[in-house]
């Protein structure tokens, strides 16, 4: 009996040992939350990032860009996904937070099919989310009551298309989403609807509007000919260290620019031809 009770005394004493000896590997994780035009981005980052990596974990969630700002701020995620720049966030201590911009986005407005409208003035648009054109019969479309379908108040995109595309005008109040994937869902599903969405995430089931003849693709967007665009910030409170440092030059390192972000429908900053400041100004790049 107390041969016994020493054997079961010592297996349980060996993983312990081990786990002091760092023998047993529980790995290490991270959580990034906010923007949710960044999310496919960090998530497909993410698993190749943890499959180079065994043992470490890169959790992401959504939440939406103010989400994003205020849980790094406070400390409680480690990295928060933004499609704004901190400083156009009130509440948001920019000067403790690091930006790391690892890719643009082009935003484009989306309705559904069966509205019979693809091209639109900026000002129509303007009219549109402003509620002075309610009718799609007014632009030369079909017969339809305008469905407007608005991002979240603390929404990157929303506040990117605000500005770019409505010129800083507000929206008319309207039905919110905060999932972008759903954002597209309901405008396939419902007549006249229309709303806004990153480039990566249109697909055959909605219609993607040109502005003044000008297609929402990415070569527009690199030379700015397409204005609504933002950058994908990553930002950390302080200077990233550990995994939450080795995951961000993952996201910046030249193989996974070239592939993965390019392949999911995002730019590499190092593609583009014009630079665009917090306040708006725009620098023209030189060219490689």
């Amino acid at each position: 009996m107390k041969l016994k009770r020493a054997l079961l005394i010592g297996a349980l004493a060996i993983p312990l040992f081990l786990t002091a000896c760092g023998g047993v590997d529980r790995g290490e994780s991270i959580t990034v939350v906010g923007s949710s035009a960044l999310q496919p981005l960090v998530e497909a980052a993410g698993e190749e990032f943890s499959a180079q990596h065994l043992g470490k974990f890169i959790n992401v969630q959504g939440g939406g860009s103010g989400t994003g700002l205020s849980q790094v701020a406070a400390g409680a995620v480690d990295i928060g996904n933004s499609d704004v720049f901190a400083e156009e966030k009130e509440g948001i201590d920019a000067a403790k937070l690091v930006d790391h911009r690892v890719a643009v986005v082009g935003i484009t407005p989306i309705v559904n099919k069966g509205v019979g409208v693809k091209d639109i003035t900026k000002q129509d648009l303007q009219k549109i989310f402003t509620g002075k054109i309610t009718n799609w019969k007014e632009l030369g479309g079909k017969n339809l009551k305008i469905v407007l379908l608005n991002r979240a108040s603390g929404s990157g995109t929303r506040a990117t298309f605000e500005k770019w595309a409505l010129d800083g005008k507000e929206s008319l109040q309207a039905q919110e989403q905060d999932s972008t994937g759903m954002v597209r869902q309901i405008v396939g599903d419902t007549p006249g609807a229309i709303s806004y969405v990153a480039f990566s995430y249109v697909n055959d089931t909605v219609q993607a509007l040109k502005i003044d003849g000008i297609k929402p693709v990415d070569e527009n967007v690199i030379s700015n000919k397409w204005t609504i665009w933002s950058y994908e910030h990553m930002y950390t409170k302080g200077e990233p260290t550990g995994l939450t440092k080795a995951f961000i030059e993952f996201i910046l390192s030249d193989d996974t620019q070239k592939s993965i972000v390019g392949q999911l429908g995002y730019i590499p900053s190092a593609d583009m031809q014009v630079e665009r400041s917090v306040e708006g100004a725009v620098t023209q790049l030189k060219t490689k």
